[in-house]
């Protein structure tokens, strides 16, 4: 299939790319098209307060995802904030200290903001948000990063509709007098319908230019009362609001918390997004949708690498196009990802970890994985007790495989272990490397398979928690 022509364009003030924006692969559309390359989006990110936390060195943070190989980040418009503490979250970034929030609505002249400074005006938009939101978009295409936008999230508690600046006693505009689990519904939003749409749209006027971003519509609105009817609205709206622009961007929904199969979905959604998706069930249910399956969230595991390591490989491993690991060691003053958090933050993030996910990307990177899809059936045995094994496959040619301990089994064993994985291949020469998922030793050698010989059996080096599988034919 031939691929657009994209073309570079070079500006005085740094290398910028006149293209268009990431889209789904025409080839495969469980992966993406960005900039005329494959693309699967992988990164450990801060808690997604980039963009509204005015204190946030955002190009410190970019320099850090691009030197240690990652290019994805998720944000937040700042139509949500949260207090400090929420969560149990140290220096959550997306608590701004008073007077520090930034969000698209200008601050009007009555005082009265509950975090600080005067109440907002939602009939007036903030210039300096917007210019802060383009130079965000701008510093991160030049570092290869692409942002995921959330418009919105629900208000988990009353201490977050508190903080929202479409909360009425908030604003100047007498809107908003309403519940909290009733703020994004068609029928019930005391006047905000009106305001977020405007929102969303002198949004997608503002980042139109940009080709390193996509829309996520709105966080876990299988919390909070967030109806399925008022998505889709937004949904047309983005949709709506592009008609007459040169670019389209790719529109996100958050689907649930683990697993659930996508139910009627919107037809200008192309990713399809779930949060601590460990197994990576999702993956296989919404399969057949040829839309990217992603998990941009992870969390409540402890603050050790193995369980979100074992959820990245497991789940892009099993078909699945975008992973976004939650990275707490992103602070302000830690925009470097160096902060050192405590034993009761509710997930991990760390120098190390980030370089186990640049691990991951260079093992996919490797193959052609636009020809590959998901293959267990090459898989026929040695799989041991209380571990799970995923693969990729693009046939004839070349298969990804990954072993691991079930992170969520109690009994599952520690300690160096070995198997012998026997995999139904054709006939034929291949080569065979493993790959050590946390350390990147390699080992590797060469095979031969018979007709009729049954399927190889390889026996893997000795590993504690999980080992991956490159093989390829080398037929001439």
């Amino acid at each position: 299939m031939r691929l657009p022509v994209v073309f570079l364009l070079v500006l005085a003030s740094g290398a910028a790319w006149a293209a268009a924006p990431i889209a789904l692969h025409p080839a495969n559309p469980h992966y993406f098209l960005w900039r005329g390359q494959p693309t699967v989006l992988i990164t450990s990110g801060e808690h997604y307060g980039a963009l509204l936390n005015r204190d946030f060195n955002f190009r410190t943070y970019f320099d850090t995802l691009a030197k240690d190989g990652l290019n994805n980040t998720r944000t937040f418009s700042g139509a949500y904030c949260e207090p400090q503490g929420a969560f149990n979250i140290a220096r959550n970034t997306l608590a701004p200290q008073a007077g520090a929030l930034l969000c698209p609505w200008a601050r009007s002249g009555e005082p009265g903001y509950a975090n600080g400074g005067n109440k907002f005006d939602l009939t007036r938009w903030d210039d300096a948000y917007f210019a802060r939101l383009d130079q965000l978009l701008e510093y991160a295409s030049s570092r290869g990063v692409v942002v995921e936008l959330n418009l919105f999230c629900p208000f988990y508690e009353e201490s977050m509709w508190a903080l929202s600046p479409m909360n009425a006693r908030n604003n100047v505009n007498g809107v908003g007098a309403v519940a909290r689990t009733n703020v994004y519904t068609l029928d019930r939003h005391g006047g905000l319908l009106g305001v977020q749409e405007a929102m969303v749209r002198r949004i997608v006027q503002a980042v139109q230019k940009h080709d390193n971003l996509y829309y996520e519509i709105c966080n876990e609105p299988y919390f909070g009362g967030v109806t399925k009817e008022w998505q889709h609205r937004i949904a047309d709206v983005i949709q709506a609001a592009e008609r007459d622009l040169k670019t389209r961007h790719l529109i996100s929904m958050n689907i649930a918390n683990g697993q659930a199969t996508v139910e009627q979905p919107h037809p200008a959604v192309s990713i399809f997004n779930f949060h601590y998706a460990y197994p990576p069930d999702a993956v296989a249910l919404n399969f057949g949708l040829d839309r990217v399956i992603g998990d941009n969230e992870t969390g409540f595991r402890g603050t050790n690498d193995l369980p979100y390591r074992v959820e990245a490989w497991s789940f892009l491993m099993a078909g699945g196009g975008l992973f976004n690991h939650l990275d707490y060691s992103f602070a302000v003053g830690h925009e470097d990802g160096t902060f050192v958090y405590g034993e009761k933050q509710p997930g991990g993030g760390n120098p190390v970890f980030r370089k186990q996910m640049k691990i991951l990307g260079d093992f996919l990177r490797g193959f052609d994985f636009i020809r590959m899809k998901p293959d267990t059936a090459v898989i026929a045995g040695g799989v041991p007790a209380r571990h799970r094994a995923y693969a990729l496959g693009q046939p004839n040619e070349a298969w990804a495989v990954y072993l691991a301990r079930d992170t969520k089994d109690k009994q599952a064993p520690t300690g160096p272990q070995n198997a012998t994985l026997a995999l139904e291949l054709p006939p034929g020469a291949y080569s065979v490397e493993w790959l050590d998922p946390k350390t990147n030793r390699r080992e590797s050698k060469r095979i031969e398979v018979k007709a009729g010989s049954g399927p190889a059996r390889l026996p893997t080096p000795a590993f504690e928690e999980d080992i991956a599988l490159a093989v390829r034919n080398l037929r001439p």
